[in-house]
């Protein structure tokens, strides 16, 4: 059983969670996803030859069973993966698309706000035509960016934008919901430097992190939280 905390706000023990991780087929029951008994799991790969052993001393390319030998897209090749019993792991592509409505969605809010309580993103100097950012508007960006990633995490795992892309966020450990802690450590990770330095540059590369990330795919601040997107379809 899960030692996380349920999700602020779900009313449930993570071991209700529907998404979570589901254990690996019985010895001799079949598989839990409906596998007949005798037949090797979904994305199991069986010895080949009969009862000869696999090549390279146990069916792992690299050895040992690490994630590197795994099937990194929810096969769970290898009793060490764990991504076994989880959905497939989330197209990069889809995740930048969630990340955008995300972004476009709470940056909708953080300029009515500014503009409400008059906090402009520049002031400018006439004579120098110098720009200073407004420390007011950071803080208020980095608060609402967190709060918003945060709530919809501890929620379902799926902010609105991923919600359309049919992408969540779950822990790598056990497939469960982020709980409020590590949802805000993720959170925080991506939002904190893209509201106070370096918007662009940061989000490209902790998002960007994952279409070159092995063998988890996992951004920057899902590296900090433990955690992988997987796919809902």
């Amino acid at each position: 059983m899960s030692s996380e905390p349920p999700p602020f706000g779900s009313g449930r023990s993570p071991d209700d969670d529907p998404f979570r991780k589901q254990p690996p087929p019985d010895q001799d029951g079949g598989s839990p996803h409906g596998t007949p008994p005798g037949e090797p799991p979904y994305g199991s790969q069986p010895p080949p030859h009969g009862n000869e052993p696999p090549p390279y001393g146990g069916g792992d390319p690299y050895g040992g069973g690490g994630p590197y030998g795994s099937d990194p897209y929810g096969g769970g090749a290898f009793p060490n993966d764990p991504l076994l019993g989880m959905p497939p792991l989330a197209d990069s592509g889809k995740r930048v698309l969630a990340r955008l409505m995300d972004m476009i969605l709470v940056g909708i809010v953080v300029g009515l706000l500014a503009w409400a309580f008059r906090i402009s993103q520049y002031t400018v100097d006439t004579d120098d035509f110098e720009f200073s950012r407004s420390v007011g508007q950071e803080v208020l960006a980095a608060v609402l960016y967190i709060a918003y990633d945060t709530f919809f995490t501890v929620r379902n795992g799926q902010t609105l934008g991923k919600r359309v892309m049919k992408l969540r966020v779950a822990n790598l450990s056990d497939g469960n919901t982020p709980s409020t802690q590590t949802s805000l450590l993720r959170a925080a990770v991506l939002w904190i430097p893209f509201a106070f330095c370096c918007a662009c540059v940061w989000t490209a590369i902790a998002g960007g992190w994952s279409f070159f990330d092995k063998p988890y795919k996992q951004g920057l601040h899902d590296k900090a939280a433990k955690t992988v997107v997987v796919s809902t379809e």
